[in-house]
């Protein structure tokens, strides 16, 4: 190892200082919560050797600036069930960062949505968001309201007196959402269809996910599965491994998973399991996935019916213990901290080679290290999903020229981001003294961007 000079003693000292005093700022500020600060501190402990080099981001207070969004906005949301009761949720938007653009991010409607939550994914929005290189900042947004069970006009009222109020608060050039958990073309058409009645005229750019025979972009549906798998490919193949042939385990039954799973067999790869939120199937043939298709989009049932047209598959309650099934490449693409270091310990005990992160902050951080100290290849959320909201980017930009491209069009293109993006994140890690290490390489990349953008615009 390279002895350092007393100069760049003293510079990773001051850089040492500088994150351990931000971070105890960000704990006070926000000591209940958890996803928050764990988001935090992930991307806090890979850009010590950036401070230690760039003193000018220590002197503009970047991270002190990173750490505060630029608003959080909280309402109430009170709509009329079918049986006339009137029910009240909590809506959310938390606009983090447009120095690189518009505000840019999911709505997720979902039980579990609380502050933490929404501004964890915010702040990670912001590096998956410069990670694609388009013009687009980050927020997120959403609701403890859960669309499971509900009947459509249900899900209508609900939307539309949400979009009442998140309406002032968004625009194709302010703050343009799409959808996340609990959120697809169902929800997205009503909330798209309310806005522009609110506005007065159609504004094909204020959100996108939209259906493409109503401004949508063909192959957006796809983007984040299809992303992850080729951000996985590329990281393989400098490992001179590919899916061809790999028994692939992936959690959750969504659209992620879903074409994270098309995607993976589409390359030769047999994935032999999946999940939802009450428990996972085990199908050692492999999964037919016309059936999960059929059974989650069409049904809107459990994944436990998976069983009943394929009698030799295994369903079994609960979620935690689908990654102790054998297995070369694990995708968890469900929720947060899904992935714990108990579930690491058991993938590396059955000779996992690769873990590629489809939903956000899927890996708890002891999970993260538990992989990358056993040599497991290790893709991260922010990098490996970023394949969504590129394509999301790509949609704004069809709106703003009017025209629409093919889906070959948008998959190339995707192809290209994520290739771009893997190589970004290899570069970063080598240059600042994390070789292979692509959690650094994200966190560094997608940092760089935006911390040159606002010092650039200055202090605000």
């Amino acid at each position: 190892m390279t002895k350092l000079t007393p100069m760049e003693q003293e510079q990773r000292k001051q850089a040492n200082d500088y994150v351990h005093k931000v971070y105890a700022l960000v704990k006070q500020r926000n000591p209940e919560e958890q996803e928050f600060l764990q988001a935090t501190r992930e991307i806090f402990d890979s850009l010590r050797p950036v401070f230690a080099q760039h003193p000018e981001y220590m002197e503009n207070g970047i991270l002190e600036r990173l750490t505060e969004p630029d608003r959080t906005i909280s309402f109430r949301v009170a709509w009329e069930d079918d049986k006339g009761r009137v029910r009240v949720n909590r809506g959310f938007r938390v606009q983090f960062n447009s120095d690189l653009g518009p505000y840019k991010g999911g709505l997720r409607f979902h039980p579990s949505v609380n502050n933490s939550i929404m501004k964890f994914l915010a702040f990670e929005q912001i590096f998956k968001n410069a990670l694609t290189g388009q013009p687009i900042g980050a927020g997120k947004g959403g609701s403890d309201f859960d669309p499971k069970g509900k009947s459509d006009r249900e899900v209508m009222r609900f939307t539309q007196s949400f979009m009442t109020e998140l309406y002032k608060h968004i625009g194709p050039n302010t703050d343009v959402p799409a959808g996340d958990i609990g959120v697809g073309a169902r929800e997205i058409g009503y909330m798209f269809g309310h806005y522009n009645r609110m506005f007065g005229g159609y504004q094909a750019g204020v959100f996108t996910g939209k259906d493409p025979a109503h401004g949508g972009s063909l192959g957006r549906t796809e983007a984040t599965g299809h992303g992850l798998v080729y951000f996985v490919s590329e990281m393989l193949k400098d490992a001179d491994l590919d899916f061809k042939d790999s028994r692939v385990v992936v959690s959750g039954s969504g659209n992620v998973s879903t074409y994270a799973m098309s995607k993976a067999m589409e390359l030769g790869a047999t994935v032999v399991a999946c999940s939802d939120s009450s428990g996972y199937i085990y199908d050692e043939r492999g999964i037919d996935l016309e059936t999960v298709k059929r059974i989650k989009q069409v049904e809107r049932k459990r994944i436990k019916e998976y069983t009943k047209y394929h009698p030799e598959a295994t369903y079994v309650e609960g979620c935690a213990h689908i990654w102790e099934i054998p297995c070369d490449i694990a995708l968890p693409c469900a929720t947060q901290n899904e992935l714990s270091k108990q579930s690491a310990e058991a993938l590396v005990a059955n000779g996992v080679k690769a873990v590629g992160e489809g939903a956000n902050m899927p890996c708890s951080i002891e999970a993260i290290h538990h992989l990358q100290k056993n040599g497991v290849l290790f893709a991260p959320a922010k990098a490996a999903n970023a394949g969504g909201v590129a394509v999301s980017a790509m949609e704004m930009s069809q709106n703003s020229m009017r025209l629409s491209w093919t889906t070959e069009e948008v998959d190339e293109r995707l192809q290209d981001v994520m290739k771009t993006i893997y190589t970004n994140c290899v570069e970063a890690a080598d240059r600042y003294g994390s070789p292979n290490n692509l959690v650094k390489g994200a966190n560094i990349a997608g940092f760089l961007k935006v911390a040159n953008a606002m010092v650039a615009h200055g202090i605000h």
